[in-house]
């Protein structure tokens, strides 16, 4: 018997030992449910060539060359991706809107005797779950901002956190992006916005609400994604954990964590490049040079001195947010790092308890 639900839950998903996007990749690609495997039952040019002949020739004959497709596609997942499953694999499945395609693979799991489960609504259904907790006008979480300039060892410091079993939300990880012109990974494209969103989701629906969850500052935009409004806006009231070192110190710091861009010399000049206008022809010169010499530490420190702090200041003289700590570091050494996640764990902890 082929069961429905609409039940998207943490609790529900867990339930079953598969969810399956039968859409193209194309589709999948865009968005899906994390953990989520993609067994297409139509694969991109395919879907292309149905659509053609539906519109332009025949409905009949689209359904007809369609039905092939599916059918052959379906036998090799059977004898592909799920081969080995027994007779226990219980599979939720589904496609845009819970249509021909989901249906088109349920009734054969079904056939085999597998207990398949139907989402109702399909892809959808999960989208307007995600769009609700995302882009209402509030959201639930206790959000602490850990702040600080440029290279003072935010991200560092929120996986150092972790480990001290405070809560975390790492944005730029969920973004790929590590939130600058500098910021882009070569080898980890960033994630569609609908795709960061569930990321997102998932991330923000293992946390406990009545704990707080600290999240490094940023803007609204991580690279080419944005930050949900429900999210935005909790950030926009949060106490602040202020972190500092010196510039010498961040500059050192930021050369080995952006290793990888100075090791391209075109994408570093490329994005030395794109800084703002209101940095003289002259001064962004200076920097290239310093690039094409490879003195990526005075390179560093003078990105931070002359764009990225003075940005820093006015940013924060916007705000008005309560500062509940100030971390201090002499260096963002592993150690000064250790140490200063303890302080910040120790002020997380007495302001639960106070």
């Amino acid at each position: 018997m082929i069961r429905r639900t609409t039940d998207l839950s943490a609790i529900a998903r867990a339930g079953f030992d598969a969810l399956i996007d039968v859409r193209s990749p194309a589709e999948f690609a865009e968005d899906h449910i994390p953990g989520a495997i993609n067994l297409p039952v139509l694969d991109d040019a395919e879907r292309a060539e149905v659509g053609t002949i539906y519109v332009q020739q025949s409905k009949f004959l689209a359904r007809r060359i369609g039905a092939a497709k599916v059918a052959r596609n379906i036998a090799a997942h059977l004898d592909g991706a799920l081969k080995d499953r027994d007779g226990s694999f219980r599979p939720l499945v589904h496609c845009w809107r819970g249509g021909q395609r989901s249906g088109a693979m349920v009734s054969v799991m079904d056939q085999i005797g597998w207990p398949v489960t139907v989402l109702d609504g399909g892809y959808m259904t999960w989208r307007r779950t995600v769009q609700t907790a995302l882009y209402a006008p509030d959201g639930p979480w206790r959000v602490v901002l850990l702040d600080g300039g440029t290279g003072s060892g935010k991200t560092a410091l929120l996986e150092r956190l972790v480990a001290r079993g405070v809560q975390t939300l790492d944005l730029e990880g969920l973004a790929a992006h590590r939130g600058s012109l500098f910021g882009a990974l070569a080898d980890r494209p960033q994630p569609a916005q609908k795709l960061f969103e569930s990321r997102l989701f998932v991330a923000l629906e293992g946390l406990d609400p009545a704990r707080p969850v600290v999240v490094e500052a940023e803007s609204s935009r991580i690279g080419a994604r944005t930050v949900p409004p429900a999210l935005w806006a909790a950030m926009g009231r949060a106490e602040v954990i202020e972190v500092s070192a010196p510039v010498a110190a961040r500059a050192a710091f930021s050369a080995r964590v952006y290793a990888d861009i100075a090791a391209d010399p075109a994408a570093l000049d490329a994005a030395l490049s794109r800084l703002p206008k209101h940095h003289s022809k002259e001064t962004i010169e200076g920097w290239k040079t310093l690039a094409r010499e490879g003195a990526f530490k005075a390179l560093a420190a003078a990105l931070i001195a002359d764009h990225y702090d003075p940005a820093y200041r006015r940013m924060s003289a916007r705000r008005d947010r309560p500062v509940l700590g100030r971390v201090d570091m002499a260096d963002v050494s592993d150690e000064a790092l250790d140490r200063a996640a303890g302080a910040i764990a120790e002020t997380l902890s007495q302001r639960e308890r106070a």
